[in-house]
């Protein structure tokens, strides 16, 4: 595709896939800031990728969204608890390199019976890999709305992978979406990682005070 037909494409981009890639690259740019604002963004832009994953008959994909979609409505609801509760956000946590290690372990033993389903049971393209890709998209999403600092490495992973797929399949604005989230979910890891420094900090300081 050269520049002329690039610029063309995206400038009759269909109205659809346009909301889903604004919202989304919203979603990822509010969370990575740790903003609560990043669960209204996601509730848009998961309705309308439920209905241009199950087009494409990414099967997984498509029900991945809603599963987004009903996480988005716990995590915003968490947080905004948290707000009320406390004088500051839902704290960050950092989970051990054991859990992690047991966790992709599990995850990916799962990838590989429900990737057999979807290619022995269903049309959908790439089942293995989207399989794969839903099974630690669902696991992420939960380590987001527990904010977990290790949840944007498994992004980084999970949306490289994505970009492929997403390229195999005709979906370039989506693809180039995942670019932009690989390139967030690195910052977000790191804007977190200061934040939970700054929190054990503060917490550390306040133990010393007490004392």
């Amino acid at each position: 595709m050269d520049v002329v037909a690039s610029f063309n494409y995206y400038l009759n981009l269909p109205v659809l896939e346009a909301i889903g890639v604004v919202t989304a690259l919203l979603y990822v740019i509010f969370a990575a800031k740790g903003s609560i604002w990043c669960w209204p963004m996601a509730l848009v832009s998961t309705l309308v990728y439920t209905a241009i994953f199950y087009d494409v008959y990414l099967w997984m994909d498509s029900l991945l969204q809603v599963y987004y979609f009903a996480m988005a409505i716990i995590g915003w609801l968490n947080w905004n608890r948290a707000k009320q509760q406390q004088t500051n956000d839902l704290p960050i946590v950092s989970y051990t390199g054991c859990f992690h290690l047991k966790a992709v372990a599990l995850l990916a033993l799962v990838s590989l019976a429900l990737g057999w389903l979807m290619a022995s049971y269903t049309p959908t393209d790439f089942p293995y890999i989207d399989a794969a890709t839903t099974v630690f998209a669902v696991f992420g999403t939960y380590l987001v709305v527990k904010r977990v600092l290790e949840n944007w490495l498994y992004w980084v992973v999970i949306d490289l992978v994505s970009i492929f797929i997403y390229i195999e399949k005709d979906l370039q604005p989506t693809a180039l979406l995942f670019v932009f989230y690989t390139v967030f979910a690195g910052y977000g890891f790191f804007q977190w990682f200061k934040m939970y420094k700054s929190q054990a900090n503060l917490a550390l300081s306040s133990t010393r005070t007490a004392v």
